[in-house]
């Protein structure tokens, strides 16, 4: 049975707005996983933008590749990616089909199915706490590349609180294109990850 979690499923229309506005907006909603008869979520407490091929740390610096492809896709869709040949990162495509942008989901506050996060985490301390653990946590993997946020495997609630205060700062975790400050976060939150 699908648990009550509050808000409704973000429309396709959320995910098809410039990036920028897209990461800061996703802070507060509920990302939502199942897997068999077993439910995950958590609140959005951690987000960086990643836009067009001009963004030295976009993958789609290089341009469109088979890798990358699906962030040039319709908005509102995961791409999930392996980081080094040892960790998935999951990101939500977005803009206009045909321009390369997503968002990283940084971190999560864990709020349902906190003992199947840590047996899939095998450890219970910060579970969602950064893009690798947060994918660790939620089983995702590149079987999640392609899926829609609306049903299925993943879908985004919106927020039910949007008073939390958001800082904005340089993205972290990266080499290229430090200077732009594209990631963001809720403010007192104990569960971001930098």
């Amino acid at each position: 049975m699908a648990p009550r979690v509050p808000g409704r499923v973000l429309p396709q229309s959320f995910y098809s707005r410039n990036t920028l506005k897209v990461a800061r907006s996703l802070l507060g909603c509920t990302l939502v996983r199942r897997i068999g008869k077993t439910w995950l979520w958590g609140r959005i407490v951690e987000t960086e933008a990643y836009r067009g091929e001009d963004d030295p740390a976009c993958h789609a610096a290089a341009g469109r590749t088979p890798r990358t492809a699906l962030m040039y896709g319709p908005p509102g869709r995961a791409y999930v990616y392996f980081n080094y040949g040892m960790h998935h990162l999951l990101n939500v495509v977005t803009e206009k089909e045909g321009y390369p942008a997503a968002v990283l989901i940084r971190a999560l506050e864990p709020l349902g199915g906190l003992s199947e996060m840590a047996a899939f985490r095998k450890r219970e301390r910060d579970l969602c706490r950064g893009p690798v653990r947060l994918c660790q946590a939620l089983a995702i993997t590149l079987a999640e590349n392609g899926a829609r946020f609306r049903g299925g495997p993943l879908w985004i609630r919106e927020s039910v609180d949007t008073s939390n205060p958001v800082s904005v700062g340089p993205r972290i975790g990266i080499s290229k294109g430090t200077e732009r400050p594209w990631r963001f976060w809720i403010t007192d939150s104990a569960y971001v990850s930098g």
